[in-house]
């Protein structure tokens, strides 16, 4: 795949050489007349709020009500009221609270039914109970459109039974470097593959244009995004500037689109990110000359979450550039309200040409009312809702998914047939992602993070663990779970799941390809059980290509699982043979990305430079493929150190070239060389712990005495950009046990950002209160440190905890994360002690 130059003006719009098409709806008269009609009728205030969408856990219905808002929406972490993680029911009586809301006209106004937008974006993923399929880097390795189509319409079915109509997906992003945290969304690097994918997927969660099926009570509004370019951004930040030219922009990034409109889909996202350094949600060029006029789509353009404050010029409150460059709908998640005040106010005064509104509005009407919105009634009167028990998470539904598992698998060393396995041995099945359905799941599952649960929190589903064992028992075998290995019988087999941890959006961004850099855990394991002469497997759970070289060394067979979800017997379909001894499923998945030859090769740029991936685009396995595997390169490219993946101190011991420096209530600092250490005048003791292994973490003692605060730090070897983690959910996280700690304690934890300038929090109140001798993960938001004056752009010293109070405590791990046992609140003034 060539990527054409850039030359001229690089922001320059050509919509003459961009792919012309139009609706595949024919023109329907009386339902532009209706439109009119509606719009008629409508007040310039109605008219504004039909183009605001709001964010259920900052909005009311009763806010609907007043305001008259076109849309709802339900982000990654928003629930219905009290219901941390929802069922069907709570999601149907929400859904009905907003849509009673806008009907009811007695606070002025016209009856126009809400739109009720959610992220179900592998399944419905923020229903308890739900079906949930492999993550769409998966499901790009089954190159099976049918499939696609059919995981649209179970999607589609448990939307409706859960009361919602509208979906965030498809994601039609092309990543071409998957250092970008959102990678996994994306089916492919491939263009191709992503066109052909686009319409399968949205005939599937809409039905067919023009058959009576289209937009019908089993089918919802589906969504392309993110228009244009996510997947492009230089370096692979998210959100970040996508630096080529318009031909690539088009042919690469843009080929989603066209099969996408032609398709059906009744809405388009616009991407929070840039082209070549203009913001997408103000490119008029690109919005309305090339996707509205160019490509005729006539459905509804729609903002990210708050993507539109990103644009120059504009806040979260405040953008009539974003509305005049040709968005229909912002996404104003928790700013909606001044949104809503500024942009009456501007289309009043002409900023915002009335056409420009009747346009918008227009536009939002002719979806709903292809919908059946108007008709419809309640959402929870829909014949998918009345039984809603019979479809979420029902066994025809779970089949697909298992399906889907079974043709995403793809294997990328079988050595000596290692595979598939005798069910009628004694199987060994290990590691963290064994028994972990959240792991096999990855991000937008429950939570934003997805982070934080439980199986328990996964009716219906089933671990691989659980699928494994499942069809060993059946065939008259053995199989034991041990997550570290260790086991009680010596097994035929060992399968090791192990992986990427969740994540979602900007949070998964990394600096190289490296996996667990400075981690070798998981590497380990590997090793361990194949020196005791047990042949093993690797399945390895992750949403993107990864440098694994030398766990593919490691292992006799690897198997990328990718984010499986929720059926994890579909991963022993495959790797067993049945009681028989006959293959029932072969392996059927092919790379949809290319495998990186070294953790800092990025396979697309070193293809374009002529350089060959470890494994290239389309490889894949088979049971029919026999051989000796040829061991792998085991240079990494660089040097593999933890503080690369947000992890500052593990085990005990600091991160690579990270230095844990002592300072005495004197004032007196010092370099720990080796334990135990203590500062000159004795007011702070560092000494070894046993915590799960041998000196895995460390004592600190606080004699309390002296007259300055006594502190512990750890000082990176050169600066570290936190910023992006602060403005997100991101926690730094301390694997503490507290073990003498009183109320009135000083303690305070901070972070340092060079000379005169830090933040630290106040945690001695908090942590005394918890109990004492307990291991427990205590997480304080980055938010917190920037509030109490910290750069988070340039952090010298991660972590700082500083007392004049006597006190103890032990430390085994100090990183960045989303999950925490305890969570600390944030002081409410500036506290700089």
């Amino acid at each position: 795949m060539t990527v054409p130059a850039m030359g001229g003006d690089a922001t320059a719009v050509h919509p003459d050489q961009w792919p012309k098409g139009q609706s595949p709806l024919p023109p329907d008269p009386a339902l532009e007349a209706r439109i009119r009609d509606v719009l008629s009728k409508m007040s310039v205030a109605d008219k504004v709020g039909q183009m605001i969408q709001a964010d259920i856990k900052y909005v009311t219905p009763d806010d609907v009500r007043e305001y008259r808002l076109g849309s709802v929406l339900a982000g990654g972490n928003s629930k219905p009221p009290d219901k941390p993680y929802p069922n069907g029911a709570d999601w149907k009586a929400l859904s009905d609270a907003f849509y009673d809301a806008s009907m009811d006209t007695s606070k002025g106004g016209l009856a126009i039914p809400v739109l009720f937008g959610i992220d179900a974006v592998h399944g419905h993923n923020n229903l308890v109970g739900s079906t949930l399929f492999p993550q769409n880097s998966g499901l790009g390795a089954a190159r099976d459109p049918q499939l696609m189509h059919d995981i649209g319409e179970v999607t589609a079915r448990e939307l409706r039974a859960s009361g919602i109509s509208w979906t965030f997906a498809p994601t039609l992003t092309v990543p071409q470097d998957v250092r970008w945290g959102r990678s996994y969304e994306g089916y492919s690097q491939h263009p191709a593959l992503v066109a052909q994918y686009a319409s399968a997927i949205i005939g599937g969660l809409e039905g067919k244009p023009g058959t009576a099926q289209f937009l019908d009570t089993g089918h919802v509004i589906a969504t392309a995004k993110h228009f244009l370019g996510d997947g492009g951004t230089h370096d692979g930040k998210d959100q970040g500037d996508a630096k080529v030219s318009e031909a690539a922009l088009r042919d690469i990034h843009g080929a989603g689109y066209p099969p996408a409109i032609k398709a059906g889909v009744q809405v388009v996202m616009v991407s929070f990110s840039s082209w070549n350094g203009v913001k997408m949600a103000g490119n008029k060029g690109l919005i309305t000359d090339v996707l509205k006029q160019r490509m005729g789509f006539d459905g509804i353009v729609l903002g990210d979450w708050n993507a539109h404050g990103q644009v120059p010029g504009c806040t979260n409150e405040d953008c009539p550039v974003a509305y005049n460059a040709g968005l229909d709908m912002l996404e104003a998640p928790d700013s909606w309200k001044g949104l809503y005040k500024n942009t009456l106010a501007e289309v009043k005064a002409g900023v915002i040409p009335m056409s420009r509104v009747d346009d918008a509005v227009t536009r939002i009407l002719r979806v709903k009312m292809r919908l059946g919105m108007f008709e419809a009634g309640r959402p929870s009167a829909n014949a998918l809702a009345v039984k809603s028990a019979e479809v979420i998470g029902s066994a025809a539904h779970r089949d697909v998914a298992r399906r889907a598992v079974r043709e995403s698998l793809v294997l990328l060393k079988n050595d000596r047939g290692v595979l598939p396995i005798d069910p009628r041995k004694h199987i060994l099945v290990t590691g963290d992602g064994a028994d972990n359905i959240s792991k096999q799941n990855g991000g937008w599952t429950l939570t934003w993070q997805g982070t934080g649960l439980t199986n328990a929190n996964f009716p219906g589903a089933t671990s691989i663990w659980a699928g494994l064992q499942a069809q060993v028992k059946a065939a008259g075998g053995s199989a034991e779970l041990s997550v570290d290995g260790d086991y009680k019988q010596k097994p035929d087999a060992a399968i090791v799941v192990f992986g990427e941890d969740p994540y979602a959006e900007f949070q998964g961004d990394r600096p190289n390809l490296a996996y667990h850099p400075g981690n070798d855990h998981d590497l380990d394991l590997l090793r361990k059980l194949r020196s005791q002469g047990v042949p093993v497997t690797a399945v390895f759970l992750t949403g993107r290509p990864l440098w694994v070289n030398r766990e593919i060394n490691a292992a006799d067979a690897f198997v990328v699982a990718w984010l499986p979800g929720s059926e994890g017997e579909g991963i022993a379909d495959v790797l067993l043979r049945t009681r028989d001894g006959r293959v029932a499923h072969d392996f059927h998945g092919k790379l949809p990305y290319a495998w990186p030859r070294s953790a800092i090769q990025i396979p697309v740029a070193a293809m374009a430079r002529g350089e060959h991936p470890q494994f290239p685009y389309g490889f894949g396995l088979t049971y029919a493929d026999h051989g000796t595997a040829t061991k792998l390169p085991e240079d990494p490219g660089l040097v593999l150190s933890s503080a690369q993946a947000g992890v500052y101190f593990s085990r005990g011991k600091p991160s690579q070239d990270f230095v844990v420096r002592l300072t005495g209530a004197n004032g007196v600092a010092m370099s720990v060389a080796a334990t135990p250490a203590a500062t000159a005048d004795g007011s702070l003791r560092l000494t070894a712990l046993d915590y799960k292994a041998q000196e895995d973490a460390r004592s600190l003692s606080w004699s309390g005495t002296g007259t300055g605060a006594a502190r512990v730090e750890l000082v990176a070897p050169a600066p570290l950009d936190v910023d992006r983690e602060t403005n997100g959910d991101v926690l730094l996280v301390t694997t503490l046990k507290v073990d003498a700690m009183s109320p009135g304690d000083t303690s305070t934890v901070g972070v340092g950002c060079g000379t005169g300038c830090e933040g630290r929090v106040p945690v001695g109140d908090q942590l005394s209160a918890l109990p004492h001798g307990q291991w427990l993960r205590v997480g304080i938001p980055l938010k917190c440190f920037r509030d109490a004056g910290a750069n988070m752009s340039k952090i010298d010293r991660p972590f700082e905890w500083s007392s004049h109070s006597g006190g103890q405590i032990a430390i085994t791990d100090v990183s960045l994360g989303t999950v925490a046992d305890r969570t600390l609140s944030c002081p409410t003034h500036r506290d700089k002690p």
